[in-house]
Order: C-alpha cells, then sequence, then structure tokens
C-alpha cells in the first residue's frame, strides 16, 4: 500500500487521498473544495486561471498564492481583468504574490475576453463536458486516476476554439476534478461520495 496512491488516515482520524495530507492547506482544500460542484461564474473562471498559472508546477504553489493572485488579478472580476492593458501586465509581472510568467498573465487577461465574448455562461458550457454521474467507477487509489479524458481533451478544444488559452486536457482534467464535474476522492476517503 503506497501513500501516495490510497486513504490515508490523518491526525484527526478522518482518512484522506493520500496526496491531501501533506500540509494544512492540501487539507482544507481536500476537505473543502476538491470535487465540491463549482456553479460561480467568477470562481469557475478564477479556477482556470490558476490552473493555468499551476501548469509545470505543484499545486500547493498556487494555492498558497491565492489570495494574492486575487488581490492582483481584481478578484478575478472577468470584466475587469478584460479591461487590463500594458500597464497593468507590467504591474503583474513585478508582484511578488503570484506567479510572475508574461505568457500566463497575458493568457488570463485574454481568457477573461474570451469569456465576456461567450454566446452562453462559462458555467454552462464548462459543465455541458462533465461526463455522466457514476459512468467510471471510484477510483481505487491515484493510479486509477487518469491525467485525461475524452471530456476533458473535447472542453479543451472547445475553450481553445473560443480563444481561451493554458487550457490543455490535462489543466481541464485538473479544473474538472476541482470544479466537481468529476468525483476523483479514491475508495475509502471521507469525502468518496
Amino acid at each position: 500500500m503506497s501513500a501516495y496512491r490510497d486513504a490515508v488516515e490523518g491526525s484527526d482520524g478522518k482518512a484522506r487521498c493520500a496526496w491531501s495530507v501533506g500540509s494544512p492547506e492540501y487539507i482544507a482544500y481536500h476537505d473543502d473544495e476538491w470535487g465540491r460542484p463549482l456553479t460561480d461564474e467568477t470562481r469557475l473562471f478564477e479556477k482556470i486561471c490558476l490552473e493555468g498559472f499551476q501548469a509545470g508546477l505543484s499545486w500547493i504553489t498556487i494555492l498558497r498564492r491565492r489570495e494574492g493572485f486575487r488581490a492582483a488579478f481584481d478578484g478575478f472580476a472577468p470584466a475587469t481583468v478584460a479591461a487590463y492593458g500594458e500597464a497593468e501586465v507590467e504591474r503583474l509581472l513585478h508582484d511578488e504574490r503570484i506567479i510572475r510568467h508574461r505568457g500566463k498573465i497575458e493568457a488570463t487577461i485574454g481568457n477573461a475576453r474570451a469569456l465576456l465574448a461567450l454566446d452562453e455562461p462559462l458555467v454552462e458550457l464548462v459543465w455541458s463536458f462533465a461526463p455522466p454521474a457514476g459512468s467510471r467507477p471510484r477510483p481505487a487509489s491515484f493510479l486509477d486516476v487518469p491525467a485525461v479524458t475524452p471530456e476533458s481533451t473535447a472542453l479543451s478544444k472547445e475553450l481553445r476554439r473560443r480563444g481561451f488559452r493554458f487550457v490543455g486536457p490535462t489543466t481541464m482534467y485538473a479544473l474538472m476534478q476541482s470544479a466537481g464535474l468529476v468525483d476523483d476522492h479514491v475508495e475509502g476517503c471521507w469525502r468518496a461520495a
């Protein structure tokens, strides 16, 4: 039994997905957020952006900076972020609270503009790619969890078609997990439905 793969009992006696027991931030994220259905437009936009910033990094890096991201990007209010120009890009490139990557910063601004150009709510668009509930058995271990699915690939293609960036299939599967489109809590985890 590997600590990475299976549910692990925490100091509070609750069994959790093993990836979540490394820090208090991960435990809170796992228990209160990861896998819970997210239907708030601004929070979903934020998640898409943060998943893009996470590409190539660990999620804990983003999680620990999330409040800094929220402050730097005006709470991820799409209309506000969409109005950013070069001055805001330069400001963000010097903001130590966030990941200072020009491509990811510009993608966040572009994604806000793409969101505003949608002909349907972002929540409806994203959730239209959710697989049917129960279409996959609960993973026995995290090794049973895919990195990419046909649904995440289709979501990625559709968002890219609509002008979004940093929304690859793996990134979109991570979004589907965190926003509750799929439930990948492993067998034995107290959050497993």
